[in-house]
């Protein structure tokens, strides 16, 4: 098996029963924020888009990069579709001229032409991806590749017993906003963010600890942020606190918990796959592209200005009036809406930050009282500032996901008091009636569903399955006195209370050993 190193998560995947080509990014995504990182623009994609079959992940914009999909993949290749609750990512598909698709139900085995076998694991929740992600289990003459790009599912023993794993391609890095964009003091950002990295480094290493493939591909990150605005946001600074860490920096870390199995592929980069072992060869070696790091991006910041300056120029639509389009669109959303509704519990504020960078309107989206109005000097958990343009052009293209755009852009700042709250990121990502509708039916399901197992950890009994997404708590859960940790997103709970940390909501069942409860904690 031959995998071809694209860039970022993408790759292509050569047997001799066809080829697949996963997850192409190459144009700049989120208002022209992120970039893929090594540079991939100059590869021939010409050739590499000449595939048996495509697949993509999830519809996050660097995994789903429709102007690249359309120009450089061929239209006869065969898209494997994820088992997804929507029909959006087959109907993007459509709308770019593919018309081939092979709808794969989740976690089935397929067997394609020649002997090559696939398997789509789909999370459905409406935390994974912009409603749903996947992983890729790919086999042909008993060489076996998981493509995890950035899913995370609780566990991956449903691929671990289809055999062993020679090559695993997961994420590392970060793919967030947070903490970088909130309003917090430095030395703040630095210890939060340094919390995160290290949580990202812990969950890849149990992952990889989980499945025990033979080689193990970091990939899926990091992005690299060309705007001068942005500029920051690289990991060029020696800054512990940056949640993108690149490729070299995983292998350091890696081996510092003996992993000595890494291989990081390069946009160009071909690693051909046996039972036996893994060759690999690179454009340039691997050391010495990240030691002039900087060099490259500075480089490619130079190169890719007047692309950054000519999708700024495309943002601004003075001609709409935001409040009217923001109640026009918004209120029916939450006259329908009740469990995220609920789940938000208040009104988030956003602050619009005029062309003249100085004045600002300000507006409320009322979740209690289920509309949108001018802010009234009330008090807010939520607040989000940006600039006015961004609102104008997620409402002119009519943009339903605003996770997938204005939040993973970092072009805003935020501030909160209290705890974080996922509903308002949930509702956010949730503009459509198809969408809200099926967050709110799993919602719906998920607080009413009663997780009866309980197992020992350390000195306390706590229910199997974490609140917040499922993670099996014997494989991710960590007691440290009387606080559980969730390795999996890194949420906290108070164990003798049961009350999260992280978040508003998802309460914990657990009693500490040889102590009975006469009335179960609810789970939510």
């Amino acid at each position: 098996m031959r995998v071809t190193g694209t860039g970022h998560a993408s790759m292509r995947i050569d047997t001799g029963a066809g080829s697949i080509l996963c997850d192409p990014w190459v144009n700049p995504a989120y208002f022209a924020s992120w970039f893929p990182f090594p540079d991939n623009s100059l590869l021939d994609w010409e050739t590499l888009g000449d595939v048996d079959y495509l697949y993509v992940s999830h519809l996050h914009r660097d995994h789903f990069d429709a102007a690249h999909l359309k120009r450089y993949v061929s239209k006869k290749a065969t898209v494997l579709l994820p088992e997804f609750p929507t029909s959006e990512m087959e109907d993007e598909f459509r709308a770019l001229g593919f018309t081939k698709f092979l709808k794969t139900r989740n976690e089935e085995v397929v067997e394609l032409d020649g002997g090559l076998k696939i398997m789509i694991q789909a999370l459905t929740s409406p935390t994974d991806g912009p409603i749903g992600d996947s992983s890729l289990w790919v086999e042909y003459d008993g060489v076996r590749l998981l493509n995890q790009n950035d899913a995370r599912p609780t566990d991956l023993s449903t691929f671990a017993e289809l055999g062993h794993v020679h090559a695993h391609m997961l994420q590392f890095s970060g793919a967030i906003w947070y903490p970088m964009v909130y309003e917090l003091p430095q030395s703040a950002k630095t210890a939060f963010g340094k919390q995160k990295r290290d949580r990202q480094f812990d969950r890849t290493w149990r992952y990889i600890d989980d499945l025990k493939a033979d080689h193990v591909f970091p990939i899926a990150g990091p992005p690299c942020f060309l705007d001068d605005e942005l500029w920051q946001f690289n990991d060029i600074f020696g800054d512990e606190g940056n949640i993108f860490p690149d490729q070299s920096v995983f292998l350091a870390e890696y081996a510092k918990v003996g992993g000595t199995n890494g291989i990081v592929l390069l946009p160009g980069s071909v690693s051909e796959v046996t039972t036996s072992g893994a060759t690999t060869t690179h454009p340039v070696p691997v050391e010495e592209f990240f030691a002039n790091k900087v060099a490259h991006l500075e480089e490619m910041r130079e190169r890719k200005r007047p692309i950054i300056e000519a999708e700024k120029a495309s943002w601004r639509h003075p001609e709409i009036d935001v409040l009217k389009e923001l109640k026009q669109r918004i209120e029916p959303l939450l006259d329908e809406s009740i469990y995220l509704a609920k789940g938000v519990g208040g009104p988030v504020r956003f602050d619009l930050v005029g062309y003249d960078g100085e004045s600002i309107e300000s507006i409320v989206v009322d979740f209690p009282g289920k509309q949108v109005r001018p802010y009234a000097d009330e008090k807010v958990r939520y607040r989000f500032r940006t600039e006015r343009a961004l609102v104008e052009h997620l409402l002119h293209i009519g943009e339903v996901d605003w996770v997938n755009s204005l939040f993973l852009s970092c072009r805003f700042s935020a501030a909160r008091i209290g705890q974080y709250n996922e509903f308002v990121y949930a509702f956010f990502k949730c503009l459509s009636t198809e969408r809200l509708q099926y967050a709110e039916g799993w919602y719906d399901e998920h607080e009413r569903a009663v997780d009866a197992e309980d197992i020992t950890l350390g000195d306390w009994v706590v229910q199997r399955r974490c609140p917040h997404l499922k993670a099996d708590l014997s494989r991710f859960g960590i007691v440290d006195g009387d606080q559980l940790t969730c390795q999996l997103h890194g949420w906290r709970f108070d164990l003798p209370s049961g009350r999260c940390l992280t978040s508003v909501g998802h309460k914990v069942r657990a009693h500490r050993v040889g102590e009975e409860t006469e009335v179960a904690q609810p789970t939510s």
